[in-house]
This record gives structure tokens, sequence and C-alpha cells, in this order.
């Protein structure tokens, strides 16, 4: 039986650089783009979605965590939700989600919901918590510690999950997201950021999603 047809989505061209040297990649499917920052991730999403009409979606990156204990640099996590920090009023402890203030991305039948978070496939064990997307990195590790403390609960920071997904949740396409973690959220000494290391701790997990026939969803 053939296997369900999964569209990789990679950030940045020197993420896919290191990852096409990686076995398996662009064996089983088409591996784009997807563009930096959550603007473009979101815009080139959708457009490859409706370009190769996949069963299903797999975006594949660097991350930073927020807890170097539970979930290390250099080690690597799918996650089971993604939420937004950016988009609503404000900025740093004065900052209001487009949720709280009764504004939402895409509304749909049913109650709003209280958060910006959407549910994402988890067919392995995931990460501790959600995946926390931000339209600008934390600049510092005061920074990091403010928005670890508005979202309880999140164990890393990225720049194009919710994008990814909520342009997966409008065309009716399950994603994972698999992360490798580079650094820890707030260092910007890029110099020692294990980027390399972090790609290819997610490919492993990556590549086993793709060979998987099914992505169910876990509680």
């Amino acid at each position: 039986m053939a296997l369900p047809s999964t569209l990789v989505l990679v950030p940045t061209e020197k993420e896919r650089r290191h990852l096409a040297r990686q076995p398996g990649f662009g064996v089983a499917g088409p591996c784009e783009l997807c563009g930096f920052g959550p603007v473009a991730a979101a815009a080139r999403a959708a457009t490859l979605i409706a370009r190769h009409q996949p069963d299903r979606v797999l975006l594949v990156g660097i991350a930073g965590t927020y807890e170097p204990v539970g979930l290390p640099v250099e080690s690597a996590a799918i996650f089971p939700s993604v939420t937004m920090h950016g988009v609503g009023v404000g900025v740093a402890s004065g900052f209001v989600s487009a949720a709280t203030l009764g504004f939402h991305h895409w509304r749909r039948a049913g109650p709003p919901p209280e958060v910006d978070e959407l549910p994402l496939a988890a067919p392995v064990p995931t990460a501790s918590g959600p995946l926390l997307t931000c339209c600008t990195a934390s600049a510092s590790t005061d920074e990091a510690a403010q928005r670890h403390g508005q979202y309880v609960g999140v164990t890393a920071e990225d720049m194009e999950g919710f994008s990814v997904a909520l342009a997966c949740r409008l065309a009716e396409v399950p994603l994972a997201i698999a992360r490798g973690i580079s650094n820890e959220v707030g260092d910007r000494r890029f110099e020692q950021w294990r980027i390399p290391e972090a790609l290819d701790a997610a490919w492993l997990i990556a590549n086993d999603l793709i060979a998987r026939p099914t992505w169910g969803t876990r509680p």
C-alpha cells in the first residue's frame, strides 16, 4: 500500500542545504522552502499546499528551547499544539493577544478559542507542551522568561509553526512539526548555536514520520 503523500516544508535555505544531505530527504515527496517568519510562511505554505495537494504536511527546522533540561539543545521533538505570540496589542509584559481581545485569526463555527492555539498531528510522543510562534524571537533571557510566564507550559519558540498550521487548518490537511533545538530561547550568541546537530536530530524524527502510514493525533 502506498504511503500518504507528505509535503515537507523547511523555513530557510541554510536549513534545507543541511537537510538535503540527510538519508531520505526528498525521496518520498516534495521538499519545499516555506520562508522565514510568520508572514512568508503563511503565504508560501498556502501556495504550496494548493500546488502539491498533499495528504499531510511536515514542517522541519530549528527552534529555541524554554526548557533546557526537559528539551535540551541538540535534541528534537514534535509538538502537541502551536500557539501564536505577537498578534494583538502592546509589547512585553503589556502584550494582550488577539484572542483575549476577542479577535481571531480565522473564525469558524463553534465558540471562539480563548487562546491563539492550534492542535497538531502527533503520531509519536511529543514535547511536554506547545510550540510558541513569535513575530520576533526573544532578544534576551529576561524577555524569554517574560514570554514563558505569559504562555505557561510552552516548551520551545519558533517563527513559522503557527502560520503553517493555520494554512493547513484552512486546507484541512494535517500538520506535524519537528523542530531541532539549536539554542536556549533568548541566547543571541549565534556562534554557539548547535544548528547542524539540531537539524540532524529533527530529521531522525521527520524521516520516521514520513515512513508512517498514519498520523493519528494522540490525546
